[in-house]
């Protein structure tokens, strides 16, 4: 049977409930050099952000994808801790931002090392904390992806065939994402398990079909997030319907969080918008309850199980 792998142990991927499949708890948007993650103390991180997680509790959201990795402050310590104080399961990632945010001993590693370095942490866990990683997250640049960049999603492909793991990438433009794909599916990686994260930025709406039909996920999570209101949303999900792939769709905020370069972590921005404002609104346009149990609950436990 097919599991989520998250902070408080594996949950079966059909009792999951509802997912948020692209938020932060804790994230350094900081200067690189800086790395005031390494100095954050899970109590702080609790304090400003537990009750951000209760509100959405309440509203029937069961697990929250963390989408940090390794170049923009990825603790996992701090997660567990976090996960642990509040009694909520977060899906945790291994992988490796996009450049200027790829680490000195990354872009010296080989491919191989890259390769072992995540099926350790998909496999076993993430730098002693007691969290396995549960799928990869990577990037790419706006204007096409980098030697070291290709380096990286080659050995994602790896891992991931080697476990069953997504493959998740911050990619800005959809020719890129055609790039992507064409790199993992010459690994023998299947589009079917990449998710194509930040979907809506490219305005080329062609292409969010075109990456879709040749079976990756689109992600639409910037939602209740400028430049675009939830009729463009709805407009989205809608071609998608039609398009009969409704069932590749994903929805998120990409809110959060509290960022250890800011004074007191800086000010949540809540994780209850789509529950409270645009679920209703996907209704009213026409949505029925199948429709958006699919799109809450089933697709993104789909994207994310192992």
């Amino acid at each position: 049977m097919s599991k989520l792998i998250t902070t408080l142990g594996a949950i079966d991927a059909g009792e999951a409930g509802m997912i948020l499949p692209h938020e932060h708890i804790f994230v350094d948007l900081g200067p690189i050099e800086a790395e005031s993650y390494r100095s954050a103390k899970a109590e702080d991180v609790i304090a400003l952000m537990a009750p951000e997680i209760e509100k959405i509790k309440g509203l029937g959201v069961k697990i929250l994808v963390e989408c940090t990795p390794v170049g923009v402050g990825r603790r996992a310590d701090i997660l567990k801790a976090f996960s642990e104080a509040t009694d909520f399961p977060l899906i945790v990632p291994t992988g490796i931002y996009r450049q200027p945010w790829v680490p000195a001993w990354a872009q010296a590693a080989s491919q191989r090392e890259l390769h072992d370095w995540m099926l350790g942490e998909l496999s076993g866990e993430i730098e002693g904390s007691g969290v396995p990683a549960a799928w990869i997250k990577l990037s790419a640049g706006d204007d096409g992806i980098t030697e070291v960049e290709e380096k990286i999603l080659r050995a994602a492909a790896q891992a991931g065939m080697a476990t069953g793991a997504a493959i998740g990438s911050h990619t800005i433009r959809g020719s890129v994402v055609h790039r992507q794909l064409d790199v993992i599916s010459a690994m023998g990686y299947t589009p079917e398990r990449f998710i194509w994260i930040h979907t809506q930025a490219e305005p080329d709406l062609d292409l969010h079909l075109e990456i879709a039909r040749r079976g990756a996920w689109i992600e639409y999570d910037a939602i209740g997030n400028p430049p675009h209101g939830d009729a463009y949303y709805i407009d989205r999900i809608r071609d998608a319907f039609d398009a009969g792939i409704g069932h590749q769709v994903l929805l998120s905020h990409d809110r959060g969080w509290y960022d250890p370069s800011q004074p007191g972590g800086g000010v949540p921005k809540p994780f209850t918008y789509i529950n409270q404002t645009f679920l209703p609104r996907l209704q009213e346009a026409g949505f029925d309850n199948a429709d958006i149990h699919q799109l809450t609950c089933v697709n993104p436990a789909l994207a994310f199980a192992r």
